[in-house]
């Protein structure tokens, strides 16, 4: 059995602790772990094989480096270089994991759930695979603990082996219509994790969408390997029609059986959910950080890089960040989507990025800006180094406060230790490298007519990247 985990959502509902560039399942939001990484790690209690994770081109390093950090170097990172939905990131997922093994089982998963109890995700995950390995398409139903409103719903038919046969997948209910799917037993939450053969799951979708399947095919037969990733063809995949595989495939064929899975699931699609997860105080409030609360209820607040309180207040979501404050009624939570959609209408970075932006190197923080000149505490990890690149716009000066900095500028090599510093005057070809192993921490002073993070002419880049940075 091969896992296929998919990495691609963006977790606008979470903003503005997810943002585009660093998403949920990245985010270390109820452990110590991120919810990528538990998603690996609950992969323990099952027999398989190593994981293909699907992502965006622009999480790449992220997701490597989440792995490496808990032991995992070996799996696959197939690269979409744009989002099409769960249907052809599917597809061409079991294409890849055909050349590794002859037909295997898929366990389908996203990269961004919360499951409490692992030993029953694992046990439904056993429990699916005699029907998966005789050719139906599982997907795993979890057993409702409230009239949710918030999740599809899928009605189960005949008993099949340990599970059900499909009578029905329908849309997100009205609150009398979810009540009804509760009192009568028969309805499951649409999960999103599946299981069932590649070849299977290739051939079912081929008979509803073969184009679809086609140009995965013709993305996967042209998928180039770059520097440990998998980059699919981008015209090819480009062509896929993006659709999810509930409506693609799941909703369609005569195949699909359900397994039910009560595991303490939650797909944390809003701040209200991630409350209704976390530990809670005796007045219900869930709190993460520096946090005071007095004569408060019912409450989610989250404090990262100071201190918050509150007074006299109710069923209030307040995330404080270094860049950005929400304070959101929590019946309201899921609409902090639209606050994204404005960001995103206005150009505004702070949809995108934090403060912090992580690149494969290390990361930098924007610690102070005005006219002409930013000021960047710079990061980077053992044994890495920046691009090789210039700017038209600006100078800057370097001071290490920590570690040893090797220096390339012009024609010149030297290092630089703790209190030391440098110039980099505008126009001069420069990289800067970690020869040490400890992390390099500098203080970059930027000073010019533009400082934008696209003024980069990048000569060499060990990493490949096309973006700047």
């Amino acid at each position: 059995m091969i896992p296929i985990i998919l990495s691609g959502g963006s977790g606008t509902r979470l903003w503005p602790l997810s943002r585009k560039m660093y998403p949920k399942q990245f985010l270390s939001l109820l452990h110590d772990e991120t919810m990528l990484q538990k998603t690996l790690s609950r992969l323990d209690g099952v027999d398989h094989a190593s994981p293909i994770v699907v992502c965006n081109d622009e999480h790449r390093f992220i997701v490597a480096e989440q792995a490496r950090q808990i032991g995992l170097e070996n799996l696959s990172i197939i690269l979409e270089p744009f989002g099409r939905n769960t249907a052809p990131a599917i597809a061409v997922a079991a294409l890849r994991a055909l050349t590794q093994a002859e037909d295997p089982l898929l366990l389908v998963l996203s990269a961004d759930h919360e499951i409490t109890d692992e030993a029953a995700f694992c046990a439904s995950v056993k429990q699916a695979q005699p029907l998966a390995e005789a050719g139906k398409l599982i997907t795993f139903g979890i057993v409702p603990t409230q009239a949710a409103t918030g999740y599809g719903y899928i009605r189960r038919g005949t008993a099949v082996g340990q599970g059900f046969d499909v009578d029905e997948f329908v849309e997100k209910p009205d609150q009398a219509t979810a009540n009804s799917y509760l009192a009568s037993g028969d309805y499951y939450w649409n999960s999103g994790m599946f299981m069932f053969r590649a070849q299977r799951y290739l051939a079912e979708l081929e008979k509803f969408n073969p184009e679809m399947v086609a140009n995965c095919r013709k993305a996967s037969a042209n998928m180039a390997e770059d520097i440990g990733f998998l980059r699919l063809d981008s015209d090819a995949f480009g062509a896929c029609e993006s659709d999810s595989i509930d409506y693609a495939l799941m909703e369609k064929t005569a195949l699909a059986c359900v397994i039910p899975m009560d595991a303490g699931w939650s797909d944390i699609g809003s701040w209200s959910s991630l409350w209704e997860q976390g530990k809670k105080d005796d007045a219900g409030n869930s709190t993460h950080g520096d946090v005071i609360m007095t004569d408060t209820e019912g409450s989610f607040v989250h404090a990262e890089s100071r201190l918050v309180t509150t007074v006299g207040v109710r069923d209030l979501v307040i995330v404080e960040t270094q860049d950005a404050v929400l304070v959101a009624d929590k019946s309201q939570a899921q609409e902090v989507k639209q606050i994204v959609e404005r960001l995103k209408s206005e150009n505004r970075e702070e949809e995108n990025f934090h403060r912090i932006v992580y690149r494969p190197w290390g990361s930098f923080d924007s610690v102070d800006e005005g006219e002409g000149y930013k000021v960047k505490r710079i990061s980077v990890k053992p044994g890495a180094r920046l691009s090789k690149q210039m700017h038209h716009h600006r100078a800057e000066h370097w001071v290490v406060v920590r570690g040893t900095a090797r220096v390339f500028r012009n024609d010149e090599i030297f290092d630089l230790h703790e209190n030391e510093s440098v110039f980099i005057p505008l126009g001069a070809t420069h990289y800067l490298e970690n020869p040490g192993s400890e992390p390099l921490d500098i203080i970059e002073v930027q000073s010019g007519s533009y400082l934008g993070e696209d003024d980069i002419v990048r000569f060499e880049d060990f990493y490949g990247r096309v973006m700047p940075g």
